[in-house]
């Protein structure tokens, strides 16, 4: 896309958070520190070492409302997976409330209940290969309720559980590790993370296309307006 188009989207994007006075898409959210654990790729690998591969990680997940609708009226769910990995960069997952059907994991679905299928949205290619992302529900875990407020109550009483997943374009999903929520961060930590779909995305995947620039530039100029960097906040200690 043009250079002109994407610094014009940016500053629109910039104008929209400042005039919010908060981030421009899911203002509203709680933010926990995490564990997420991969228990490595079922079947043919996908390339993706992230995925093929166990390994555990400290992580930071924010669940969030879009518009924000009150309380546990319907809205586009958000989920937000920070893994750190130091002293390598974060990397950024973030998936939206849909369907776990192919021809709906790539539209936002909104519902009430945080727990339920949560998918990347916008498709990764790794190779030849164009493959989802999706954090399902754990049928073994705790739920998460219908509102912000009820998630705290799930996260404080429990460890609730969301499970990872991949997928290719009509395949079904693969488990492949899992998210465990531990605690709350306060306000000040919530407001501070800023997340970076694009250049924080998993080594081995590569985004393209008309919606990753459109997100791109749209997470850049949300991030300016809150004087945000793309690595801003975590579990590891706020940056801004």
């Amino acid at each position: 896309m043009p250079t002109a188009a994407f610094s014009a989207v940016e500053r629109a994007a910039a104008a929209l958070a400042r005039r919010r006075r908060a981030r421009l898409l899911h203002p509203a959210g709680r933010t926990f520190t995490a564990e997420v654990t991969f228990w490595g790729t079922p079947g043919p690998p996908t390339g993706v070492p992230l995925l093929d591969q166990p390994g555990r990680w400290p992580a930071t997940v924010r669940l969030s409302k879009g518009v924000p609708t009150p309380g546990s009226w319907p809205d586009v769910l958000g989920l937000a997976v920070r893994l750190h990995r130091d002293p390598e960069p974060p990397v950024d997952l973030l998936a939206s409330s849909s369907a776990a059907a192919p021809v709906l994991r790539n539209l936002p679905v909104p519902r009430r209940r945080f727990t339920g299928t949560y998918s990347s949205i916008m498709s990764f290619r790794a190779g030849r290969r164009r493959l989802f992302l999706a954090a399902l529900a754990d049928p073994d875990s705790a739920e998460l309720g219908r509102s912000l407020a009820e998630v705290s109550a799930a996260v404080e009483a429990d460890a609730p559980r969301l499970v990872l997943a991949v997928a290719s374009a009509v395949g079904p999903w693969r488990p492949v590790g899992q998210v465990r929520l531990d605690a709350q961060r306060g306000a000040r930590e919530d407001a501070a993370l800023a997340f970076d779909p694009i250049g924080n995305a998993p080594p081995g995947l590569r985004v393209q296309g008309p919606l990753a620039w459109l997100r791109d530039a749209t997470y850049r100029g949300s991030r300016r307006a809150r004087g945000a960097s793309a690595q801003s906040g975590g579990s590891l200690g706020v940056t801004v």
